[in-house]
């Protein structure tokens, strides 16, 4: 990893790189989507055989039971126990975050509520690249059943079997063999054999968030998701721990953004040689070193003032702050999820804490934060207004009416007079 200055021109420059667009992506998706719309079945099939090489028909498009039973008791115990483990703690965040119904009198006569109830039904894209994300099903397919949501479709092209045995351990039956551009789409719009979806949960590459961007017009979509990042800030700290969440979230794509901010010469002189280190140890193959080469840096700031005003600008995915300096902590407004404490590292995040590892990115964490069990439901607002309450605020309505020049509101209370 490069050693930098933190200055306006190398914070400009990290800046921008995150708004490049994706004209290519965004074509290629379009083509896609559009002909799966469009055919149905027929074109889902297709681009799966084509990008996938999997040949798929209306029954065998579908994991069988069977298979998905068979591969719980396939998998070693160790690893069903630390399913079941990060499911319980999914499971108790969503649970906290979970919307409710509540019932407000705002004046005599006049009550305010809002009802609380879950989508209908939901699509979990479960990315199946280098490999099958079986942490991606449990933190979308969890925050859904806490909500309540009766109908989850997952889709992933080749489910290994620890998602598999994920699915069987959370009662999951619907589990189709489609991914990419093509699975979005048929999620979006429905096919004969898939059925239409309410909402899409799940990351996936540039082509799946294209397609995602693409769909978001006719199916809400959980939230825009890039490539992975990750930035920490710090003064003081373990050099090899730090190293270790920087490597650890570049491994993700060779996309991924990884950066360390520092007022600490001598850090960040460690960090970069335990970067190297942890590099050392990984599989030739493994994206770590070509996305740190091409996004990752080693920031040195003139003052953790200067820190905290790049990571707010930036609004990573993740943020680490692992001296837990209580001012910089103060100072830090934007991020979708941060670890704080040497001892929090972002591999507990992405699998075990609770936390739901589905994050904003671009920059979209300057305005929102990351997927929760409020992303499975829908709120209403309830109002019941008595006589005495009408008689209340009927002179308002009228006023404001009247100022807005909309006869026919202000005529929809005069006749109830």
């Amino acid at each position: 990893m490069r050693i930098l200055p933190l200055n306006d021109a190398t914070s400009r420059r990290f800046l921008a790189r995150r708004r490049a667009a994706d004209p290519a992506a965004l074509a290629v998706a379009e083509r896609i989507v559009r002909d799966v719309e469009r055919r149905g079945d027929r074109a889902l099939f297709a681009w799966s055989k084509r990008l996938d090489n999997l040949k798929l028909g209306p029954r065998s498009l579908w994991v069988p039971r069977k298979e998905i039973d068979a591969a719980r008791r396939s998998v070693e115990p160790e690893l069903l126990r630390a399913l079941e483990h990060a499911a319980r703690n999914i499971r108790r965040v969503a649970e906290r975050q979970l919307p409710r119904d509540w019932s407000l009198i705002v004046e005599p006569g006049v009550r305010v509520g809002q009802r609380v109830s879950p989508l209908d039904a939901i699509g979990c894209y479960v990315p199946g690249g280098r490999h099958s994300l079986v942490s991606t099903l449990l933190m979308a397919a969890v925050p859904a059943q806490v909500a309540g949501v009766r109908r989850i479709i997952v889709a992933c092209p080749k489910p290994n079997a620890a998602v598999l045995a994920a699915a069987s351990l959370l009662g999951l039956k619907e589990i189709a063999r489609i991914g990419g551009a093509q699975a979005i789409a048929a999620l979006a719009y429905g096919t004969r054999s898939v059925p239409r979806v309410d909402k899409i949960f799940g990351p996936g590459n540039r082509y799946v968030t294209a397609a995602k961007q693409i769909v978001s017009a006719d199916c809400a979509v959980d939230l825009p998701a890039g490539p992975t990042e990750v930035l920490i800030v710090a003064a003081r700290g373990n050099a090899r721990f730090i190293a270790g969440d920087l490597v650890a979230q570049a491994e993700h794509d060779p996309d991924a953004r990884a950066i360390f901010v520092t007022t600490s010469k001598q850090l960040a002189a460690a960090v970069q040689t335990h970067v190297e280190s942890e590099l050392r140890r990984l599989p030739a193959a493994n994206p770590a070193r070509k996305a740190l080469s091409a996004n990752g840096a080693i920031l040195l700031a003139k003052s953790l003032a200067a820190a905290a005003e790049f990571a707010n600008a930036f609004a990573p995915e993740h943020l680490s702050v692992p001296g837990a300096e209580r001012a910089l902590l103060a100072d830090l407004r934007a991020a979708g999820s941060i670890f704080v404490g040497p001892w929090s590292a972002q591999s507990i995040g992405d699998y075990a804490s609770g936390s739901n590892h589905v994050l904003p990115t671009g920059g979209w964490a300057r305005v929102r934060g990351g997927l929760s069990a409020a992303d499975f439901v829908r709120t209403s607002s309830v109002q019941q207004v008595s006589r005495a309450g009408f008689r209340s605020l009927d002179p308002v309505v009228s006023a404001l009416a009247a100022a807005e020049d909309l006869a026919a509101h202000a005529r929809c209370v005069e006749v109830r007079r």
